[in-house]
């Protein structure tokens, strides 16, 4: 039963693992679909703008004639390519705070729920002739050059789209009153660029339902697993309890009913022993074993009764007297066995409010089992205070409970080394019943033991 509910568990597990693997990847492409639509819809907006927008359009022929002319001036050899750079550097950030004001004028009219931020940067300029080709400029990644637009970091862009300036021309230009034609092609490549703050929350926004509802149904599988392995230990713990408890109760009847058949075949095999002395001490132990038959009955069933079920019938009781008649009669009754009982009782004239009959129940149990589980020699140590509560401490040098046992032997049917059930007589009931009745005191209960070395009960109740 163990190796299965470990290969259960370990399934689970796997099972969990595998889970979490696809839904995690079912996730991400879901991230990876929004973001793709979040982005073209981004883009179309941008293009809308770039393609339908007269002040934009104004702004862009106003550079790009002037930048028509300079290279017109260094066709003609009049200027260097340095210089042509250079004005359109100086003419495209003389517009730029223009373009920018357009741009986020028509953004504002689309009632955009973020901020969109756009810029084209230039990857080639090359002039075309018969001869050969000039390169005016090519795209240097690491110090890009911006034509128009906002400034942002590079690293949270995204690319939206290419864009080819390709013209013909042919001009006759004057400078200095020297004339000269010239004739080229014109290829002027850009990229258009936009920036968007915070769109990963914005898209984690428009998943939040997906996650949610993920984030739900994930902690639903694995609270569902966990309540049923849960469920599944706890019904092997019941069913190892109930054999431990028909087994600890089939040992303990045997005795008495071997006992009794014993005794009744005695009497059976010599009629006339009815008439003799050892009759009586033949019927005397038949009463004596039918009374622990009887015994045994009731405590299975009294020891049933959970604390609200227990009717007290307080007593203001003397503790010191109390005590010492409690102890002098477990001394009696286990004469058999080489026992150190010492006695603190530091409450002499104190009074204490308990039903006698119960709380006695509760301090034999206690006893008994430092009796039961000890070596020849026992030694038992009682200390009582009455200050605040009523306090009682019984310390054994037993053989010891340990640590991991400790929190579970008011449990009932609890019995520490379950697999030696029979080298000891009890029913794991005495300690579950003990707890009930301090309880029904409005009382506390606590252990302290070390295996091999002794355990001390603490029982602290009320004074009335």
């Amino acid at each position: 039963m163990v190796k299965k509910i470990h290969r259960l568990i370990i399934a689970s597990v796997f099972g969990l693992i595998a889970l979490s693997v696809i839904q995690g990847y079912l996730i991400r492409n879901t991230y990876i679909l929004e973001k793709e639509s979040f982005i073209s819809k981004a883009n179309k907006t941008i293009s809308r703008i770039d393609d339908y927008t007269p002040a934009v359009d104004s702004i862009n022929e106003v550079w790009q004639t002037i930048f028509i002319n300079t290279l017109d001036k260094y066709e003609a050899k009049f200027i260097e390519k340095e210089t042509v750079l250079k004005r359109l550097r100086k003419i495209t950030d003389s517009l730029n705070a223009s373009f920018i004001k357009e741009y986020n004028k028509e953004l504002a009219s689309k009632n955009l729920k973020y901020n969109l931020k756009f810029h084209k940067i230039i990857k080639n300029i090359v002039l075309l002739d018969s001869i050969k080709n000039d390169t005016i400029f090519k795209e240097n990644k690491a110090v890009p050059f911006r034509l128009l637009g906002d400034e942002f970091d590079h690293n949270g862009e995204h690319q939206i789209s290419n864009s080819l300036w390709h013209t013909d021309r042919s001009a006759t230009i004057t400078v200095n009153g020297e004339q000269k034609n010239v004739t080229y092609e014109l290829s002027f490549e850009t990229q258009d660029y936009m920036n968007i703050d915070g769109w990963q929350k914005i898209i984690l926004g428009n998943m939040s339902l997906l996650l949610l509802l993920s984030f739900v149904i994930f902690a639903f599988v694995i609270g569902l697993l966990y309540y049923s392995i849960k469920s599944l230990i706890t019904q092997k713990k019941i069913a190892d309890i109930k054999t431990d408890f028909v087994n600890n109760i089939t040992h303990e009847l045997k005795t008495p009913l071997a006992t009794l058949s014993l005794a009744t075949k005695i009497l059976k095999k010599e009629p006339a022993i009815i008439a003799s002395k050892a009759a009586e001490t033949t019927v005397d132990t038949i009463e004596r074993q039918n009374k622990r038959l009887q015994n045994l009955i009731d405590q299975v069933l009294n020891n049933s009764l959970g604390y609200r079920e227990i009717k007290l019938k307080k007593e203001e009781i003397m503790v010191a007297g109390y005590l010492s008649t409690v102890l002098d009669d477990f001394l009696i009754s286990v004469n058999e066995k080489d026992i150190d009982l010492d006695r603190n009782i530091s409450a002499a004239t104190k009074t204490v409010l308990i039903d006698p009959f119960f709380f006695t129940t509760a301090l034999y149990n206690i006893l008994e089992n430092a009796i039961k589980y000890s070596n020849d020699s026992v030694r038992i140590n009682l200390t009582a205070t009455c200050t605040e509560t009523f306090k009682i401490t019984i310390q054994d040098n037993g053989i010891g409970i340990s640590k991991e046992n400790q929190p579970l032997i008011f449990d009932k049917f609890f019995r520490e080394g379950n697999k030696e059930v029979h080298n000891v007589k009890g029913l794991g009931l005495g300690l579950y019943y003990t707890n009930q009745i301090i309880l029904a005191h409005k009382g506390t209960i606590n252990v302290l033991s070390v295996k091999g070395k002794g355990t001390t009960f603490t029982i602290e109740i009320p004074l009335h």
